[in-house]
């Protein structure tokens, strides 16, 4: 039986610290493949995507190119409306009812994990896998704000602190300063060549 891993997120430029955790998921699960699902529209970020969703598909296919466990899936690029994991969930179970489903995520958003669509759906069809990111601990706790003092079940992987995101590649290619060394190149070059985020719209 594969071993996917999930990985979601609006990846608005994706960077190296999203690749890190992919690796390092792949590295400790262990996952045979990384999926990596850029959503078309984040329930969470509706109207915050700054990047059109073809140029975040792109971006990525760029960024993973040569590594052979990573895969880009377009299942939520393809499907109108606001992206939700619970149905990206269903729909590859469907499509690969032998596959086992791991969803990778960083703590924040285990934080914030019973505010998701259907979250006991999504656990009978995935195992959560939470990664610790700079200033956040995975406690498996949600915070006060996901309305629930439950503990949510996941398996705890570790990865080197890495101070990059979205937001802070975004402003900082709005300020026209460099981001060479937190992108792939490849990626660095396509924000160039298609004048993407020339006015910073804040989130990660």
């Amino acid at each position: 039986m594969k071993r996917i891993g999930i990985y979601g997120g609006s990846f608005d430029p994706v960077h190296y610290g999203h690749l890190l955790l992919a690796e390092s998921c792949r590295e400790q699960v262990p996952l045979d493949e990384v999926w990596w699902v850029p959503a078309r529209c984040s329930p969470f970020k509706r109207d915050q995507q700054s990047a059109a969703p073809n140029d975040r598909l792109t971006m990525l296919e760029l960024a993973t190119a040569g590594h052979d466990a990573f895969r880009v899936e377009p299942i939520e690029i393809e499907r109108e409306g606001v992206s939700y994991t619970v149905e990206t969930l269903e729909e590859l179970s469907k499509r690969h009812p032998d596959y086992r489903w791991f969803l990778l995520m960083g703590s924040d958003s285990l934080a914030g994990f019973p505010a998701w669509r259907s979250p006991d759906r999504i656990l009978e069809l995935a195992t959560l896998v939470a990664v610790t990111r700079p200033g956040t601990a995975a406690s498996g706790k949600p915070s006060s704000s996901a309305g629930s003092k439950l503990d949510v079940p996941h398996r705890r992987i570790e990865m080197p602190l890495v101070g990059i995101s979205s937001t802070d590649l975004r402003a900082r290619v709005a300020a026209e300063r460099s981001i060479r060394y937190q992108t792939p190149r490849a990626v660095e070059e396509y924000i160039r060549q298609h004048g993407l985020y020339r006015a910073s719209r804040g989130d990660d």
